[in-house]
């Protein structure tokens, strides 16, 4: 790292540390092996595999279990940096580099909360681990497995924090996201006989059924997320210009609430096309924390001016909703996966402090 003042904090040393190791999606050894190392290195018991990294600092007696929970793997580089992607740099007060804020910053955080906790003599009660998934940016991430891992061997996870860029503020609602595909029928014939009598052209109804779908599923908004959205973002069409298509398809983002069930969306969009609706992925839900959140109680006295919100992106939090859980920590969610993609690293070293204060706060009792 090429600091422009002064020595940084540990917590901005590691996170630069970690944003030099690249680790896209289903490359992530060099920087699990570097995490596991790290974490020995300080007396934390770290353990890897397949699914990710688990470390674990246990508590003083007996207890609940309280997890931060974020992921290790970032999207490609991409196009249009104005500097190396791999050679963080604090500039101003930010910290750039691929992953920094999405989510290596919440990873830097966790680890030096967890050694934090661990150097004060560990949490009161119960249990703090900290788990890394792998390939969260993409349909094959790993937490599902993690954290089935953990909870066979030692016990449910009782309540989690999920690292993702919020500005620190407390996403208490998450949208899911449903996938569908609309797919549309017709008869291939040449596109120069099309007047001769009535046919099924594929692309004209598959447009009938986009226009149908317009304001659908409104009526009962979710107090933080609002309504549903249902989003065409891909069409396929066509064998030929001059050939009419016998099949037309389009691939629908549908982001869920709590207030609508994944199965009843797909229902009622049935109910509205003449398409047909094929489910692609189901299983990224819609996600809430308990109203009597012993957590998000203690999340507010630990950080009272922190804001609550609706999220409108997903993550893994879907996999720990049986869980009292939110999703908080450092970065802008509008800078994950762009060009120069940066953090502001005194937020890195304020969610250090939030973290650690949090699990012990939630640790300080029993179950």
């Amino acid at each position: 790292m090429t600091p422009r003042t002064g020595d940084p904090a540990p917590e901005v040393r590691l996170l630069a540390d970690l944003v030099a190791i690249p680790s896209m999606s289903g490359d992530e050894d060099g920087v699990a092996s570097f995490v596991v190392e790290t974490a020995r290195g300080w007396g934390l018991a770290a353990d890897r595999s397949d699914a990710g990294v688990a470390i674990e600092v246990p508590g003083r007696a007996a207890g609940p279990t309280f997890a931060l929970v974020t992921h290790l793997d970032t999207v490609p580089p991409g196009e249009g940096w104005t500097r190396d992607p791999y050679a963080p740099e604090v500039v101003d007060g930010r910290l750039y580099g691929r992953g920094s804020g999405d989510a290596k910053a919440s990873v830097a955080a966790a680890l030096l909360a967890a050694r934090d906790v661990a150097e004060r003599g560990g949490p009161a009660h119960g249990r703090l681990l900290v788990l890394l998934g792998l390939s969260e940016e993409t349909r094959d991430t790993t937490m599902l497995r993690l954290v089935a891992g953990i909870e066979a061997a030692g016990g449910p996870i009782d309540a989690a924090v999920v690292g993702e860029p919020t500005n620190l503020e407390f996403a208490v609602a998450q949208r899911g996201l449903l996938r569908l595909d609309l797919v549309a029928e017709g008869e291939q014939r040449h596109a120069g006989r099309a007047d001769e009598g009535p046919y099924p052209n594929a692309i004209l109804a598959l447009a009938r059924d986009l226009l149908a779908l317009e304001g659908l599923a409104r009526g009962r908004p979710h107090a933080l997320l609002g309504d549903p959205t249902i989003t065409p973002t891909m069409l396929e069409s066509g064998i030929g210009r001059n050939v009419t298509p016998p099949i037309a398809r389009a691939v629908l983002d549908v982001r869920s609430t709590p207030s609508w069930p994944h199965a009843e969306l797909v229902e009622v969009i049935r109910g509205t096309v003449a398409s047909r609706v094929e489910v692609v992925s189901e299983r990224l839900v819609p996600c809430e924390t308990p109203p009597e959140s012993r957590l998000l109680a203690a999340a507010r006295r630990v950080r009272p001016t922190a804001r609550e919100y609706g999220s409108p992106t997903c993550c893994d939090w879907v996999f720990l909703r049986h869980a009292d859980a939110m999703k908080c920590g450092p970065g802008t969610s509008a800078r994950s996966h762009t060009p120069d993609e940066c953090v502001d690293v005194a937020e890195v070293t304020q969610a250090r402090r939030f973290y650690a204060e949090l699990a012990e706060a939630y640790l300080a009792e029993g179950a």
